[in-house]
């Protein structure tokens, strides 16, 4: 593994994740990290830091598994197609990151470049969207409207996932795909 440090961000990844930024303490971390709290303070001075460090850590990673096999699309269905795949790969993989970006990122503990890698990553979806307006292959809806169709379909999946009320197949995920799809195409 890769030591403490990140013993403390998967740690605080789960707890601000299931019981949010107010609900969760240092001593609470420094527990699931099987750490002292002292050892936090070493890598993090504070639990804004930390809080700040992991959001943007987890905006990356979202941003890179999305964009990750974009430049191979040729039409917007297929962006679409490789931006949807993409989310559903990070969720699978970072339940806990999709989660936590959800519930904080719009919070009032985000630092400036919180703040600015969320908002470039943001800025990057609007532009695919403004291309599929532009090109009239999808509907005329503000960029942010056609964002909560989407991804908040994609959360809201995740969820039920996580908590077993659906199970997850090829052919659920591809249905919801396609739901997405035909819920935003013009």
């Amino acid at each position: 593994m890769g030591g403490k440090r990140d013993d403390i961000m998967q740690a605080a990844l789960i707890l601000f994740s299931e019981r949010g930024y107010d609900g969760t303490t240092v001593p609470m971390i420094a527990d699931k990290a099987h750490v002292g709290a002292g050892t936090i303070y070493r890598y993090f001075e504070s639990k804004e830091i930390l809080v700040n460090a992991l959001f943007q850590n987890c905006v990356r990673e979202f941003t890179d598994k999305v964009t990750m096999k974009l430049s191979a699309a040729t039409s917007f269905r297929d962006q679409f197609h490789i931006v949807f795949q993409g989310m559903v790969q990070f969720a699978e993989e970072h339940i806990h990151a999709l989660l936590f970006i959800e519930s904080h990122n719009n919070a009032y503990y985000l630092d400036g470049e919180s703040q600015k890698i969320f908002n470039e990553m943001l800025h990057f979806l609007r532009s695919i969207l403004d291309d599929g307006k532009a090109q009239g292959v999808i509907k005329n809806l503000t960029s942010d409207a056609l964002i909560a169709i989407v991804y908040g379909a994609l959360v809201q999946l995740c969820k039920l996932l996580k908590r077993g009320i659906l199970m997850k197949s090829d052919e659920l995920i591809n249905g919801v795909e396609e739901s997405c799809w035909d819920a935003i195409k013009g």
